[in-house]
């Protein structure tokens, strides 16, 4: 399995955006861009004009590095996406909206893509009550996700908030039940 190992700020400072990456940290004055805005040093740097190829490779660069899907995963999923009848590049977007770990992420259990994927990996949820360690399954409308009994201490705080905080408008919250439905 391939992954991008190298420091994520590198990423956010590469397309000179906030990408999210880190979670949290992204909030703080310690962010990469919070840094490079704050330095006057940087204001009269002139960036380079890019070629009209260079702004889609960079654009498809930052979702791949924001879902954290490899090249031959991105090839994947757009291949299926444009065999859906549909916008290709709004197929796309549902697919990797539909992954475990993004929802998981989405639903406010992980602070980022990467936890989410690394909750996911350990098996922390279920999905309709069966053990998930495949952090790129693709959800379908319907599909309850619950934490595992065993790792309900962990996420107790989060469930706890859930209450009060908003979910996207895709996924419900069920409080007796203490499961997410898609």
């Amino acid at each position: 399995m391939s992954r991008y190992r190298e420091a994520n700020c590198k990423v956010c400072k590469r397309n000179n955006e906030k990408l999210f990456l880190k979670g949290e940290r992204c909030e703080t004055p310690k962010c990469v861009i919070e840094k490079l805005r704050s330095d006057s040093r940087k204001k009269n740097f002139r960036a380079k004009r890019m070629s009209e190829y260079g702004i889609r490779l960079r654009e498809k660069q930052k979702l791949r590095y924001s879902y954290g899907v490899t090249e031959t995963q991105m090839r994947n999923n757009f291949k299926k996406a444009s065999k859906m009848k549909g916008i290709t590049g709004y197929n796309l977007l549902l697919n990797f909206e539909r992954r475990i770990d993004n929802v998981i992420y989405r639903a406010g259990f992980a602070s980022s893509r990467k936890a989410a994927r690394q909750f996911a990996l350990h098996g922390h949820f279920r999905l309709n009550d069966k053990k998930v360690d495949i952090p790129s399954i693709l959800l379908k409308i319907g599909d309850e996700i619950s934490v595992k009994k065993s790792s309900l201490e962990r996420f107790k705080p989060v469930v706890e908030k859930m209450e009060t905080e908003n979910l996207p408008s895709w996924l419900s919250f069920d409080k007796a039940r203490q499961k997410i439905t898609v």
